[in-house]
């Protein structure tokens, strides 16, 4: 199958998996396999591996399935583990109920959305959300109990930072990836600063219907501010003494640093060396991770809590489990679609889309992620796809380029679900079942996606 018709069958398999999963009770991970060994099939995806030369083979269904899963797993399986597990001891030692009062000292306890929204936002520009989630879900979810707002909303606030900042801002990947397929690679320092400008207008969004579908959609794990009948000072009591700021700050600020100071050596691409490759190498996810593990056992054994290591780790490993299976599920779907002619079809069409300016990137990029999943693919697809077009469009200035990057990164977020690793991320962190997700992630996910392109049409109308 191919064409339009193929993308007609990506829309009833999604479909099909979303009454599979809320109606019919089937669990997500068999759900989300099925319909992509069904869509697989019907996408014309080889029944077994075919050669076709010496050095190209096209994989099989088994094949494809088996690189979706493993790559998943590959790209965010062991970040989830590290992160949870850091998570775990920041809650056993009352550390992330200390970071969750620096926080709210310093916002507000009138507005822990807008704490977790712009902490979010902050963490993602050197960290992937995907990531940047893990790490802050347990503040999240320590500032619920100290303030009893909404568990629903200060996930979705915390989704939302960071998803923007994932899109929009460099030394992320995407939008580093996409400035320089769009010529504009020199120009980094516009790209981050309209990038930050980009994120006014679907921040303040965010909030809104963060707020909003806090009062309609409740969690597993919503506090009831009616039924908390611990004061902040008794909870304390309860830890005995509270970690200092500094002790319960390192396990999550020393990863994103040293995220962050990879990221930087990246973007200036300075002469290589021993340094610059250790720089790099604490800088990868996994071993940033480590890092920040390794703080957090140190916080454990000075709490004297050291004999509740290993009974941290088994429950943190049974508590994500789930989780990865769910998302390599997800993974799965991605590599399917990718697997399929859909992405060509998209390219092949693309003329039919320059009538639309500005809100072509937009739209271009929103149907390759709904499609695959993917931002960071998004981004770098349709850069190669519009980057040669950006004269027609009548964007072919530094500014014009640096606008239709920020278009892309907004379709991009458009729209996160079950093909998205972080959607799983967001919902089983975020205590959500897949109907609810579907409320919250996806539709807030549309809802940032459109306040942004709005943003960036009246830029656009302003600057070119």
């Amino acid at each position: 199958m191919t064409g339009f018709s193929l993308v007609i069958a990506f829309v009833v398999a999604i479909a099909l998996m979303i009454v599979a999963i809320s109606k019919f009770k089937i669990h997500p991970f068999i759900s989300i396999m099925g319909i992509s060994l069904i869509l697989g099939l019907v996408a014309g995806i080889p029944l077994i591996d075919q050669k076709v030369s010496d050095t190209e083979t096209i994989d099989g269904i088994a094949t494809v399935i088996g690189k979706g899963f493993s790559g998943t797993f590959t790209s965010i399986g062991i970040v989830i583990i590290l992160g949870a597990l850091i998570g775990s001891i920041l809650e056993a030692t009352g550390a992330a109920l200390k970071f969750a009062d620096l926080v709210i000292r310093a916002v507000g306890k009138k507005h822990p959305v807008l704490a977790m929204e712009l902490m979010g936002w902050v963490v993602s520009i050197p960290v992937f959300c995907d990531s940047g989630f893990v790490i802050l879900n347990p503040i999240r979810k320590a500032i619920v109990k100290r303030t009893g707002a909404s568990s629903v909303a200060m996930t979705f606030g915390l989704s939302a930072g960071l998803y923007l900042a994932h899109v929009f801002i460099p030394p992320t990947p995407g939008p580093i990836a996409a400035a320089n397929t769009l010529g504009i690679g020199d120009n980094l320092l516009m790209v981050i600063g309209i990038g930050v400008l980009c994120s006014i207008f679907p921040l303040v969004c965010g909030l809104i219907y963060a707020n909003f579908i806090g009062k309609k959609v409740k969690a597993d794990d919503e506090a009831d501010s009616n039924e908390v009948t611990k004061t902040y000072e008794e909870l304390v009591a309860s830890y005995g003494k509270l970690p200092s700021a500094a002790s319960a700050l390192a396990p999550i600020l020393v990863p994103i640093l040293l995220m962050a100071a990879s990221s930087v050596v990246s973007m200036m691409e300075v002469e290589a060396s021993v340094w610059v490759d250790i720089v790099k190498l604490l800088g990868t996810p996994i071993i940033a991770l480590a890092v920040g593990t390794i703080f957090a056992v140190c916080q454990l054994f000075s709490s004297k809590m050291g004999k509740d290591f290993y009974k941290l780790t088994n429950e943190t490993l049974k508590t994500v489990g789930p989780i990865l299976f769910i998302t390599a599920a997800g993974g799965v779907l991605g590599k399917v679609i990718a697997s399929s002619d859909m992405v060509n079809y998209i390219k092949d069409n693309a003329d039919v889309f320059k009538a639309l300016g500005i809100f072509f990137p937009f739209v271009l990029a929103a149907i390759l992620k709904t499609a695959q999943g993917s931002s960071t693919v998004a981004l770098t697809t349709t850069a190669g796809i519009v980057a040669p077009l950006l004269e027609v469009l009548g964007f072919g200035t530094p500014m014009g380029a640096t606008l239709v990057c920020m278009a892309i990164g907004a379709g991009a977020m458009t729209v996160s679900h079950a093909n998205d690793s972080y959607y799983w991320v967001v919902t089983n962190f975020g205590a959500m079942s897949t109907d609810r997700g579907y409320k919250v992630q996806t539709l807030g996910t549309l809802v940032l996606g459109l306040s942004a392109i709005v943003e960036i049409f009246i830029l656009s109308l302003i600057f070119i």
